[in-house]
């Protein structure tokens, strides 16, 4: 596929951001004309807690949309999206201290201890945080790539620390933490089919190698026993 133009991703990356605001923009809509419920402080929680999740199952689709595709300058995307996921996860934690414990420490802190949907809430938010702060190319260049891949390999972890948060609040209708769940299963599904396969391409590569050995090898020996032949004949010459 024809990579657009640098000046087409610019526009679909603005794009991109102004869609990714829709979801604030509706809750602060809603706040200033008094459509936020009876309990506006549940429906932000609420709100801002389902697009956290969005927008990390949407981030965690860019690598395989961009290899099912043939899309590389998909990845140009990612950044973004996760940065907004963990906007959204900052607020969904925001509401919760301010709005609803009003920065009562020891209460977050019982909370924390005792009811483990907010446990797991938590544990997801604070394994988006070292992503979010090394997600620009200084911290690239700093950690290195292979040391940076894998520290953000936490994204999975935070993910199903996340779907587990929104299962344990949920108790009733589990359909939508469900569903959450198993487009993050098809997602972890993907990446382990892809490392099982470079694994074993891997694996593969010593025999390819021992091979290519063998055959040097070979072709060394019947080198080595033609340059003899050829001395052989050229002493029993008789000499005149």
């Amino acid at each position: 596929m024809k990579p657009p133009s640098p000046s087409l991703v610019r526009a679909l990356k603005v794009a991109t951001f102004l869609v990714c605001l829709g979801p604030l923009t509706t809750l602060v809509w809603k706040g200033f004309h008094d459509q936020l419920g009876a309990n506006p402080v549940d429906v932000i929680t609420r709100s801002t807690g389902r697009w956290t999740l969005t927008f990390l199952l949407i981030t965690l689709s860019v690598t395989p949309l961009r290899k099912l595709t043939g899309s590389p300058w998909l990845v140009r995307f990612r950044r973004m999206l996760g940065l907004f996921a963990f906007f959204y996860g900052t607020l969904h934690l925001t509401t919760y201290v301010w709005l609803d414990k009003f920065f009562d420490v020891q209460a977050m802190l019982h909370d924390i201890a005792k009811r483990r949907f907010i446990t797991a809430g938590m544990t997801a938010w604070t394994l988006m945080l070292p992503l979010a702060l090394t997600s620009t190319a200084g911290w690239i260049r700093r950690l290195g790539g292979k040391r940076w891949q894998k520290l953000h390999r936490l994204i999975y972890v935070s993910a199903a620390a996340g779907v587990v948060h929104f299962v344990w609040l949920v108790k009733a209708d589990l359909r939508r933490p469900l569903t959450f769940g198993a487009i993050l299963a098809v997602l972890l599904a993907w990446r382990l089919g892809g490392w099982l396969a470079a694994k074993a391409a891997i694996s593969s590569q010593p025999s390819a190698f021992s091979q290519q050995k063998q055959h040097s090898a070979v072709s060394t020996q019947q080198s080595a026993n033609k340059t003899n032949n050829r001395q052989s004949a050229v002493s029993t010459q008789p000499k005149t």
